[in-house]
């Protein structure tokens, strides 16, 4: 049979859209053209998959032309994750292995020159897009992918090392003795169990960070709610401490929650087996470009956001970061999501995550100081708050100054709460607004605001006069809605009261010139 078809995956943000490879052998003058809008890379498997034949001891049609189509030709393919399914389609065309028995399987992995197998990106989000569209098949996948798509409940997976322990499972009747197998091993092929690692997700302590009652509380309330969060302080105060512990403030990650941020990691290749189910803290640098934190490139990749999802951003020296790269966090923030748009593709990201973000109040940091004097003049403490616009200080929630502690409260203070004992809190807080609304207070949208907050008349006369009298714009106004009612939920009320709203507006403060 001189005609052959392979089945893998291609990578289009989450999802893995279907490719087949399909091979044809003809006679006339030698060569080996591939096609189908392949990127560099997958153009170079003719090399990688020419010298791995040959180094396996298979047969190479060298009296061939060899056509590769990688269809659909519209889809664009990169990485070399075809390198496999190309030469399998080689070896079914020319006769080595059964091209019948390839069918309900899908492969994927890049070949060394030697025949090993190497692992690809994106196995795990493969799986997941496989299981969320509801195809039955057997993923076959080099070792470090294999694992990865195995974590996916009710996933057949496949591992093979080497493209001899591939070859061997699809020879045709009484062809095993036509084959030089040494380098196969019984290991090598092996179906894996779908069993979650079972990783204690392990997070620095809140008990680390002394004294700083209301930035904690804070941290309490962004972490029970799902909201975002602005520390401000001087230098050494310990915004970044408490950002760090942020994350051990979460509840434990569902499955869902555990396998979505583990698909973006795999599509990046920064899947690690230590981190599964663990809440991921992205700390991007303030050099950080827009397509760094959002996204981007050729084909997209996910961004620092979508690395983040289901976890922590942290953006410290908030006012450093280039104005295009914060402008571009304010749809995110409202919608959980990113779309990459370019003229080529498309790609949609996740990108559910709580920002915490931090600052100093102007450029020598130590406005508002008991400590050390302000060096900064007000024009320049003017240009340096004006660097964080108001819509995208409109979309944090929380608003908390941490300022620096003396050295005797430093030294003398105790440990402070543990983060087991603030998680528990959080965790029926949680509970409470899951069960009353279906999701997190910070998720709540239009008529639901007014419906599950539940605010009484006292309570809605106050914020009423605060939103007027502090200028707040409706958004302000309704994300204090939303806190309140996570202070609600922390206090165990059924209600919005007004000394919860008393003390959601305090959080909603305004970044202070040199006069405040």
């Amino acid at each position: 049979m001189s005609l052959a078809l392979v089945q893998s995956r291609a990578l289009l943000g989450l999802e893995a859209p279907s490719v087949t490879v399909e091979v044809h052998l003809a006679n006339g003058l030698p060569s080996f053209t591939l096609v189908g809008l392949a990127d560099v890379e997958v153009k170079e498997a003719r090399e990688r998959v020419r010298s791995a034949l040959q180094n396996a001891g298979l047969e190479f049609p060298h009296n061939k032309r060899i056509t590769v189509n990688l269809a659909p030709a519209d889809l664009p393919k990169d990485s070399g994750r075809f390198d496999l399914p190309i030469a399998l389609g080689i070896l079914a065309a020319s006769g080595q292995i059964d091209a019948s028995r390839l069918a309900g399987h899908e492969f994927a992995g890049e070949l060394s020159l030697s025949g090993q197998l190497r692992p690809v990106r994106g196995a795990l989000a493969t799986s997941l897009a496989l299981r969320a569209h509801q195809v039955a098949v057997r993923l076959v996948l080099p070792p470090g992918s294999a694992e990865e798509a195995a974590l996916v409940p009710g996933a057949q997976v496949y591992r093979a090392r080497h493209l001899l322990d591939v070859v061997r499972q699809f020879l045709p009747a009484g062809g095993q003795e036509s084959i030089d197998d040494t380098a196969a091993t019984d290991e090598g092929w092996c179906l894996l169990q779908p069993a979650p690692l079972a990783t204690q997700a392990v997070y620095a302590d809140l008990s680390d960070v002394k004294g700083q009652a209301a930035a904690k509380r804070a941290l309490e309330i962004a972490a029970a709610g799902g909201h975002s969060l602005l520390m401000m302080g001087p230098p050494g105060s310990g915004k970044s401490m408490l950002a760090q512990r942020f994350a051990g403030l979460l509840p434990a990650m569902t499955m869902e929650e555990a396998l979505e941020s583990a698909a973006v990691a795999s599509l990046a290749g920064r899947f690690a087996a230590g981190q599964w189910a663990q809440r991921p803290t992205s700390q991007p640098h303030h050099t950080a470009s827009a397509v760094a934190l959002v996204g981007g490139g050729s084909p997209p990749q996910p961004g620092e956001i979508s690395l983040a999802h289901h976890g922590v951003l942290f953006l410290d020296e908030l006012p450093e970061f280039p104005r295009a790269a914060l402008e571009a966090l304010r749809e995110p923030l409202e919608t959980g999501r990113i779309t990459i748009a370019r003229a080529a593709r498309r790609a949609e990201f996740p990108a559910c995550f709580q920002m915490v973000a931090a600052m100093n109040p102007c450029p020598c940091g130590f406005l508002g100081s008991a400590q050390r004097a302000c060096r900064c003049t007000p024009d320049q403490v003017a240009r340096y708050q004006g660097k964080l616009s108001g819509p995208l200080l409109d979309r944090i929630d929380l608003h908390v100054e941490v300022p620096a502690l003396p050295p005797t409260d430093l030294l003398d203070a105790p440990p402070g709460e543990a983060s087991a004992a603030v998680r528990e809190r959080v965790d029926r807080a949680r509970l409470a607004a899951i069960t009353r609304q279906g999701k997190t207070n910070q998720a709540l949208q239009g008529q639901e605001i007014d419906t599950h907050t539940a605010l009484e008349p006292a309570a809605t006369q106050f914020l009423q006069t605060a939103a007027a009298r502090l200028g707040w714009s409706a958004r302000s106004t309704h994300r204090t809605l939303k806190v309140a009612r996570t202070i609600a939920d922390l206090a165990g009320a059924a209600s919005t009261q007004v000394a919860h709203v008393a003390e959601a507006v305090q959080y909603r403060r305004v970044l202070r010139g040199p006069a405040a």
